[in-house]
C-alpha cells in the first residue's frame, strides 16, 4: 500500500479502527500505540486494496492479529517477570438535566458491562466488540477471526448469555 491509499483508509474508517483498538486494550495509550502499529504495519506490506471488497476488514484483521501477538508477547513475558497496569477511571460527564443517582448507576454499569467484557474468554470477547461496539456484520467478524459464520453466532449468543448471568450475579434486573 502507499501513503494515498493509507491515508485515505485512515480518513474514511480510521476512527472505527481507533475504537476497535480501544475496546481491545481497554486502555488509551495501548490503543494509540495499536493503532499507529496497524496503519504503519499496513503501510510495510505490499498489499493492494481493493476497494469493492471491504477494506475495513482487513484494517480490523490486522489490527486483531497485531493486538493477539502483543497478548503472546506479553503473556511469556509475564512468565518472567510479572507487571502490572495501573488504570485511571474514565469519567462520564453529567448533563446538567439528569439526575445526579440516575447518572451513577448508569456509570456504575457502564463500568461493571466494561469489567465484565474484559473478564471475558477472548473468543467470546472479540467477536462481542466488533458485532455491538465495532457495528461489524457476521460475515465480516467471520473474515477478521478467520472462523465460519455459524462459530460467530454461536459465539455473540455464549458472550451474550455470559454477560447476562454476570449482571445478574452482580445484582442488576436484565
Amino acid at each position: 500500500m502507499d501513503a494515498r491509499e493509507i491515508e485515505k483508509c485512515i480518513d474514511d474508517f480510521g476512527t472505527d479502527i481507533y475504537r476497535f483498538c480501544l475496546k481491545l486494550c481497554g486502555d488509551k495509550a495501548d490503543a494509540e500505540d495499536l493503532y499507529q502499529q496497524t496503519f504503519l504495519k499496513a503501510l510495510e506490506t505490499e498489499w493492494k486494496i481493493d476497494w469493492e471488497d471491504n477494506p475495513k476488514a482487513l484494517f480490523f484483521s490486522l489490527a486483531y492479529n497485531l493486538w493477539k501477538s502483543s497478548r503472546r508477547k506479553l503473556a511469556r513475558r509475564s512468565t518472567i517477570a510479572p507487571c502490572g497496569n495501573f488504570d485511571g477511571e474514565t469519567e462520564t460527564i453529567l448533563h446538567s438535566e439528569e439526575n445526579i443517582e440516575d447518572g451513577y448507576l448508569q456509570k456504575e454499569l457502564i463500568t461493571e458491562v466494561r469489567q465484565i467484557i474484559q473478564t471475558l474468554p477472548e473468543k467470546f470477547q472479540v467477536p462481542m466488540i466488533l458485532r455491538y461496539l465495532s457495528d461489524c456484520t457476521i460475515e465480516q467478524i467471520a473474515a477478521i477471526i478467520k472462523k465460519p459464520p455459524g462459530t460467530v453466532k454461536s459465539r455473540l449468543f455464549k458472550g451474550r448469555s455470559l454477560m447476562k448471568k454476570r449482571l445478574e450475579d452482580a445484582g442488576y434486573e436484565i
